[in-house]
Order: structure tokens, then sequence, then C-alpha cells
């Protein structure tokens, strides 16, 4: 039977050796060590009363959500970084960095993975936007006049160009094992709403793609940026780059109104192919899990269900502490 009539749209991403699942009131990260021990990373929510805010405003809240899951998301993926580096170390080594860095996050820390999440994201973006644009203008500037069919071009040298980048990191062991955890956290989320009871056999039946992934999302951009360029005119290269640029945070916005539209379609038999496009591209950024990862993904998953359920008990911010953590470095 279902667990609850109208579950939680709960979601994740894959971190090193593990998966994070974020919940109503927290985050957790499950990551398996070396010696075959899974360990957790607990992070309480506490959204400020702004952020909350700008996440009720329709396409505003699409930008403020990609950019919060970002900033969260790299504490998480930096504790798993840390874990697997940890297991790699001698004792001696692993005494050392203990004394040298102490446990626990420093403000500093925090800032810093902030900074450094926000920066990684809005370099990618950047970067993903413009350099398309440069290479079809290089390319097919003078062959012909018509600006919508430029602007499929520059679309098309985008996709080309991510498929490219996710095929090739996918080929390197790490990347590979990463892509399983995060088949392995939809299969989870899957069998959940399904009303599944997870255990490793029960969820490995489930797909590893998933309509609410957020590689739905960025080919959802792609074809967005196509037709909302296409309503702007330009003479030159310039030009079209910094509509591009001041073009992007709309897109992005968009975009994320269209991804719940078309997972709340996908039980329709006709509309559910408009998510189909995302779904295609998960078949590179997700691969099969073993059972064994299976089983960090419904442990990750059980903690923040546990967790959610007491802390939802709370009835002010300040009573929940800052972080949990299973400290990595001693």
């Amino acid at each position: 039977m279902p667990q609850q009539s109208k579950p939680v749209s709960y979601g994740g991403q894959a971190v090193i050796e593990g998966v994070m699942f974020g919940g109503k009131h927290v985050n957790v990260t499950a990551v398996r060590r070396k010696d075959g021990e899974i360990t957790y990373l607990e992070v309480p929510k506490q959204d400020k009363t702004w952020v909350m805010k700008l996440r009720r405003i329709p396409l505003l809240r699409g930008i403020v959500s990609i950019i919060d899951s970002s900033v969260k998301g790299s504490k998480h993926l930096n504790y798993s970084a840390d874990a697997y580096a940890d297991d790699e170390l001698e004792p001696e080594e692993k005494a050392k960095q203990q004394e040298k860095q102490g446990t626990g996050w420093s403000l500093s820390m925090i800032i810093g993975v902030t900074a450094v999440a926000i920066l990684s994201f809005l370099f990618g973006k950047i970067v993903l936007t413009l350099l398309p644009v440069v290479i079809e203008d290089f390319l097919f500037k003078n062959v012909f006049d018509n600006q919508f069919l430029h602007n499929v071009l520059e679309g098309v040298i985008k996709l080309i160009l991510l498929l490219a980048y996710l095929w090739l990191i996918s080929q390197t062991p790490m990347i590979k094992r990463l892509f399983q955890y995060h088949g392995a956290e939809h299969k989870v989320i899957s069998a959940y709403e399904a009303g599944e009871e997870l255990t490793p056999e029960n969820v490995q039946k489930y797909s590893r793609l998933h309509y609410r992934c957020g590689s739905s999302f960025i080919m959802l951009t792609v074809i967005i940026g196509i037709f909302l360029y296409s309503v702007f005119t330009y003479d030159n290269l310039w030009e079209r780059m910094g509509q591009r640029l001041l073009l992007l945070p709309v897109v992005l916005g968009i975009s994320f109104e269209l991804l719940k539209i078309t997972n709340s379609l996908r039980d329709i038999p006709v509309l559910r192919y408009l998510g189909y496009p995302g779904l295609w591209l998960q078949l590179l950024t997700t691969k099969e899990p073993t059972n064994a990862q299976v089983e960090v993904s419904i442990a990750s998953f059980n903690r923040m269900l546990e967790l959610d359920a007491k802390l939802a008990n709370v009835s002010t911010a300040t009573e929940v502490p800052v972080a949990t953590l299973d400290p990595v470095k001693g």
C-alpha cells in the first residue's frame, strides 16, 4: 500500500561513494567507507524567511532553488570527497590530518564551500551558454541570414558539447560509480513513490530514470533557449552574447516551471512524452547500480525519513542543531 496518499516529492543527488537525500526538514548523505561501514552527514534545513518567500514566486523560484541546491549539494559532495580521501590515507598520515584540521565545520569553511559552489555553477552555465554561440558564429555566420536557424544550430552545438562532455567523463571509473549512485538514488525515490518496501531487491525493479532529475532540467534549458532567443534580434556576435547572458535567468526560470509541469503531467498518456528528452539524457548521467550501492541509497533515504519525522515536531528553528556530522577526519 502507498505510504501516504500524496507523497512528498523527495529529491537527492549522487556523491562520491554515496547518496544525498533532501527532506522537508533535513538533508542526509550516506557514504560507504572502505571498511564497508556506512557513515552519515546530517544537516537540518534552516532556510531564511526571504529565501522561502522567493521560492513562492514563479520563474524566480527556479533560480533560487538551483543556486540553493548547488550550495547545499557542494557541502555534501565535499563531505563524501573528504571521506574518500580519508580512507586512502595511511594511519600515520590520518593522525597528522586530524591534528592539523580538527573536526567539524568552521564558519570560514562553510563560506568557502558556498562561494565555490556559486562560482562553479555560474561559470559552468556561462561557458555552456557562450561557447556554442562563438562556435556557431565561427562556422555558420556567412552561410545564411535566418537567425532562427542560427539559434537552432546554436542549440544543437550546445547539446553536442553537453553529450560529448558527459560521455567523456563517464568513461572514468570514479564518475561511472558516481552515475551508478545517481541511478540508485532514482530507483529508491521511484520505489518509495510506488509504495514499495525499500529493499535492494524491490528497488532494483525500478528504472534508473526519473522525471524530476536535474538532467531533465538541463535538456529543457537547451530547448527553451532556442525559442526564447528567437524572440530577440541581434546585429553582431557581442550583442548576441550579451543577450544570452541577460536572458540566462529567464531561460532557467522558464525551464524550472516547465519541468514542474511535465512532472505533473507524466501520468497523462500523450502529455507524458514532454518529459522524454530529459529522460534520454539520463541514459548518460545514470548507470545501473549494484545491490551494495542501492543499500547505501536506501540507508540515506531511511535516515532522512527518520530525522524528518523527528524534526517535524520542532517548533522553532533555533531548537534545531546547525549540523550533526559523522566526522570524516576523526
